[in-house]
């Protein structure tokens, strides 16, 4: 029977470089672009001398990379080793599969793990595929002469195969052209592959996260656990321990985020060169996870929307790096700067967070206040309040704008200091274009900055003005949307069902 899991992808709307230190928190948008992860039996029945066998086989299947990995999984030392010739390898599946079966292993007793193994002893078939929406597909539409419309976008079959460049000097050496937009792919595949090798094996349950009972919780014991291990994965495949508010809002969706201390992974790191993985996965486990998360997502009303500028995506890794370094050379003034940064941060959660209540408490003014400010520049959202209510809500509004023009300036600020383009010129050129647009809330770069997807947000029904607007300045309109939910388990195979999480949920005008 297989077993189908799907973890979204994210957008940090605020916390860039501050989440990497605790105790500052970020806000982190779950979206409706969702990895799947598809885990079956590889063999359809055990032979009889299986039994003497120390290894099993493993096989891991990319269609829109068109690739295909053939494994031996040790059921002694629980390691992966790679039998095929292919030298593109998945590191982030590769760990995902050690300690999801490393976990199973150390948690159950005797009889449960000799049904473990005949399980194991079938091969484990694992198949990935992403939604659209986390790669570019502008080089596609641009050469069929479509216009970089959502539009054109949604045409696109679900999975469509990401192109290919080939070194015509070696025929055999294909090097995967992948242009990403930013939204976490590696964590979302990871958690997906975690969370869905973990439900097949029997460690954890997921049943009551599939379709209208994933909105009833997102707190459980089986959920921490798919957190842990993927988290865990996630790092060890990265080669650091980062903040690890991408693989949380894979898990658990839409949240403020407080990273956990990273000596619960660091001594895991260390471990794992010399040791087996089942002689510490325990301590992990068992590890003090001391990560905050809460509840939060975008107001009433209010729609994020992504654009996609064309210039190609930025290394994280490398801009974390010099930001590092400048901290160290400058560590008064990147202080100073840093509690600048965070103060506006707060000063946004704050204002969002007051929108949500004013939506629930006077809900009626709330929607006209939405509707009126939705087609209009918000030099003119002033004039509209006519009763304190109003007022109150338009002042929220407004606040919220001032903190996130001021975000984008300590931002800039930082990146100049730190010598990157955190918010380059021509991104900032285009979010102040969007900044002016009408019904536009905010505006920013997620992240770490760079040349990624801008995010906005969007008041009303104004998000199909502002993708018209965009496409007209050579903007691609990406189909993401927030969505607040994360881990879920799916009732069969995505390609069969032939519904693109992105299409299924948006609404083309």
């Amino acid at each position: 029977m297989a077993v189908v899991a799907s973890a979204p992808g994210k957008v940090l709307i605020t916390g860039g470089y501050l989440i990497l230190e605790r105790p500052n928190a970020g806000i982190v948008l779950s979206t409706n672009a969702r990895f799947y992860a598809i885990v079956k039996p590889l063999h359809e029945e055990i032979k009889p001398d299986s039994w003497a066998w120390a290894w099993t086989d493993v096989k891991l299947t990319s269609p829109q990379l068109s690739r295909e990995s053939m494994y031996k999984l040790s059921l002694k030392n629980l390691m992966l080793q790679c039998v095929s010739s292919s030298e593109l390898r998945n590191p982030f599946v590769e760990q995902a599969v050690q300690y999801a079966v490393a976990a199973a292993h150390a948690t159950f007793d005797k009889p449960k793990k000799d049904v473990l193994q005949k399980l194991l002893l079938q091969g484990l078939d694992i198949t990935v595929l992403g939604s659209n929406d986390f790669y570019s597909y502008r080089n596609q539409i641009e050469s069929c002469g479509l216009p970089l419309t959502p539009e054109a976008l949604a045409m696109l079959p679900p999975f469509t195969s990401i192109s290919f460049n080939t070194d015509d000097s070696n025929r055999g050496n294909y090097k995967p052209e992948v242009a990403k937009t930013g939204l976490g792919s590696s964590a979302a595949m990871t958690t997906a592959v975690v969370a869905a090798l973990l439900h097949y094996l029997g460690v954890v349950d997921l049943s009551s996260l599939s379709g209208e009972k994933h909105k009833e919780t997102n707190d459980s014991q089986d959920l921490d656990l798919v957190h842990i291990i993927a988290q865990s994965a996630h790092c060890i495949a990265q080669g650091k321990v980062g903040s690890g508010f991408d693989v949380s809002s894979a898990v658990y969706g839409s949240q403020r985020y407080v990273r956990f201390s990273p000596e619960v992974l660091s001594t895991a790191q260390n471990a794992a060169k010399v040791l087996p993985l089942q002689d510490f996965i325990l301590d992990i486990l068992k590890g003090k996870w001391d990560h905050e998360r809460k509840r939060f997502s975008l107001p009433p009303l209010m729609t994020l929307l992504l654009g996609e500028p064309g210039t190609g995506g930025s290394s994280t890794p490398s801009m974390v790096g010099s930001v590092k370094k400048w901290q160290k050379s400058d560590p008064q003034k990147s202080h100073e700067m840093w509690i600048r940064l965070s103060e506006a941060n707060f000063a946004l959660e704050t204002q969002l967070s007051m929108l949500s209540r004013l939506a629930e408490e006077c809900w009626d003014v709330y929607k006209h206040v939405i509707s009126t400010c939705s087609r209009l520049r918000s030099e003119k959202w002033v004039e509209q309040a006519k009763e304190p209510n109003q007022e109150v809500i338009i002042k929220a509004l407004l606040g919220a704008r001032g903190a996130m023009l001021d975000i984008r300036n300590h931002m800039r600020q930082m990146g100049e200091a730190a010598g990157i383009p955190i918010e380059p010129n021509s991104q900032t050129q285009l979010l102040d274009a969007t900044m002016s647009m009408e019904g536009v809330l905010l505006a920013g770069v997620p992240g770490a900055g760079g040349f990624d997807a801008i995010f906005t947000v969007a008041l009303g029904d104004s998000s199909s003005y502002i993708a018209k607007i965009w496409s007209s300045i050579n903007v691609l309109a990406l189909l993401v949307r927030e969505d607040p939910y994360g881990v879920s388990l799916e009732s069969g195979d995505p390609r069969i069902q032939e519904v693109s999480s992105a299409i299924s949920s948006v609404h083309i005008e």
